[in-house]
């Protein structure tokens, strides 16, 4: 799973944050950052993470349309699944995660682990 260069990942966060397809100018307006890129630049890394398959690509009129073609949540769980495959331990690497949330998280994995446990029952 590439990980996505700090350009790149503001990019694709307005892109998430956006719901339905964005301009390059639309994306621009929503980075925030000094100095801010100029307009190629952002065209440009849009391209790429279109190429690389980050984004499909719709052309209306003379102006490129771009939308996501994962989610955020698709795209971090991909991220956990690397960090998973190289361990050595799983086990003790979930455990140092766990550890590591925030209560609330907790207990809503607990509640998701439950109903995920409750529906490999009943298959």
């Amino acid at each position: 799973m590439p990980h996505f260069g700090d350009l790149e990942a503001a990019i694709m966060n307005a892109v998430w944050a956006t719901n339905g397809p964005v301009c390059v100018r639309d994306v621009l307006e929503q980075l925030d950052r000094e100095p801010e890129p100029a307009y190629t630049t952002v065209q440009t890394v849009m391209d790429i993470l279109y190429r690389k398959g980050w984004m499909t690509r719709v052309k209306r009129g003379r102006i490129n349309f771009y939308e996501a073609t994962a989610s955020r949540e698709d795209y971090v769980a991909g991220l956990m699944n690397e960090a998973l495959a190289v361990a050595d331990d799983r086990t003790a690497m979930l455990v140092k995660f766990v550890e590591g949330m925030e209560p609330g998280e907790g207990a809503a994995l607990r509640q998701l682990l439950n109903t995920a446990k409750t529906e490999e029952s009943a298959r």
